[in-house]
């Protein structure tokens, strides 16, 4: 090249985050801050208010969707001219708000007010649908959320030989984010689980009451109170089942068939065979429809058993097409978790922790429905969050304000300014 190359941060109004213009046109359709501003009691005199609740609150979730999930970050951000305006403000105006700011608002609402927020993220994924459909079908897990410090709920959990929290999580088939709840690292009992889906089906319903409702999870929430309670709120269910010395006399001869039959055929991958009947542990109320796949391959048999309240459909059927798709959740809960930093609760108070799940939550919500925009048959339906992050959020742009518009100058040689321009098109179909 032949001459000296000088760097200097002197540019000026310029943002490398452009893309949280259009995450903010998504959350002024969706109103999550909105929604989550009302269910808190903001105990500051109105007069002195300089930035309200609400605020705060969508400045937070678009600091998490950008990648920015640590609150000191706010300290830069607040600067940043398309944070600005993606907060209502000019580029020349005040500076948004502080860390601090931010860390007193995570650390006000009370459980109550928490209650209050949990219906309203129900309330928000309940609009999200053009009409009320027949039947929704949701996928219950939890996960495992390292600590390292003296947080309120924390406990140690032997499996994973550390400290840390375990939040139930429930995503609709197609991944939305319906709750989550923060709680200690251990496996939930089945009273537990039940009063978690009582408050969850009971939000749902105050929306839709003849909703069907089909509930899938692996064999930590087959417990005899969930299934009573399914059984009694006319709610589906497809479990896990964990395998027992019962359950396996039922598969015996099946297994050895199967073991047989796969060395008889060399050449094959695996091979797998079905089976259904009517078994029912001690502890249960009634009997119900068990199905086993069992499977033959290089390494041995391997069998697995699922409980079910569906009358119809063949025990492939059931098994392949249905409760295996339950495994898509754990792709929703990597989104949630990694690409959006979930995991980051690193406040003493218990509250307050759950409160940044619901911020995380927000978050989650803004990129899963800026992806809804895309076209269907393309990869970017598809798209990791954090892929949809690094292509369309982080833009470079120079703000340009003068007196009666603001400029935004975009680089000419962004490689997908066609895919960003079709989802902006495509905003007023979002539904609210």
């Amino acid at each position: 090249m032949g001459k000296p190359l000088i760097a200097r941060f002197d540019g000026g109004q310029l943002s490398s985050d452009a893309g949280v213009l259009a995450l903010r046109e998504v959350e002024q359709r969706l109103g999550v801050a909105e929604r989550l501003a009302a269910c808190i009691d903001d105990p500051r005199l109105a007069e002195r208010v300089r930035h309200e609740v609400a605020d705060i609150l969508r400045f937070r979730m678009l600091m998490i969707a950008a990648g920015y999930e640590d609150g000191n970050d706010a300290d830069s951000l607040r600067r940043d001219p398309a944070f600005k305006l993606a907060l209502g403000h000019l580029p020349s105006g005040a500076a948004l708000c502080s860390q601090p700011t931010i860390s007193r608002l995570e650390n006000l609402p009370d459980p109550r007010a928490l209650l209050r927020m949990g219906r309203a993220m129900v309330e928000l994924y309940c609009g999200s649908f053009r009409q009320v459909p027949r039947r929704i079908i949701l996928d219950i897990d939890d996960t495992f959320d390292a600590v390292h410090g003296g947080q309120q709920l924390r406990l140690f959990n032997a499996h994973y030989d550390e400290y840390g929290f375990q939040p139930i999580v429930v995503f609709d088939a197609e991944g939305r984010l319906v709750a989550a709840m923060l709680r200690p690292a251990k496996r939930p009992s089945g009273q537990e689980a039940r009063a978690f889906l009582r408050r969850l089906v009971r939000a749902i319903r105050s929306h839709w009451p003849r909703v069907g409702i089909l509930l899938r999870g692996d064999s930590h929430y087959c417990s005899p109170e969930v299934l009573d309670f399914c059984r009694a709120e006319g709610l589906d269910f497809l479990l896990g089942l964990a395998s027992t010395s019962t359950l396996r006399r039922h598969v015996e001869a099946l297994e050895q068939s199967t073991v047989a039959r796969y060395a008889a055929t060399p050449g094959t991958d695996k091979l797998r065979r079905y089976k259904e009947f009517y078994d029912g542990a001690g502890s249960w109320s009634r009997v119900e429809r068990i199905i086993a796949r069992v499977e033959a391959g290089a390494q041995g048999p391997d069998t697995r058993f699922v409980v079910t309240s569906l009358p119809g459909g063949s025990a492939r059927a059931l098994y392949e097409r249905s409760y295996c798709r339950r495994g898509q959740a754990e792709n929703h809960v990597k989104a949630w978790k990694r690409h959006l930093a979930a995991d980051r609760t690193s406040f003493t108070r218990a509250t307050a922790n759950q409160l940044r799940l619901f911020l995380h939550t927000g978050a989650y919500w803004l990129m899963w429905s800026l992806r809804s925009l895309m076209p269907k048959r393309s990869t970017w339906r598809v798209a990791q969050f954090d892929t949809l992050r690094l292509r369309l959020v982080k833009l470079a742009a120079r703000i340009v304000e003068w007196k009666t518009r603001v400029m935004l100058h975009l680089p000419s040689a962004c490689p997908d300014h066609a895919i960003l321009r079709l989802a902006l098109e495509r905003l007023p179909r979002l539904v609210t």
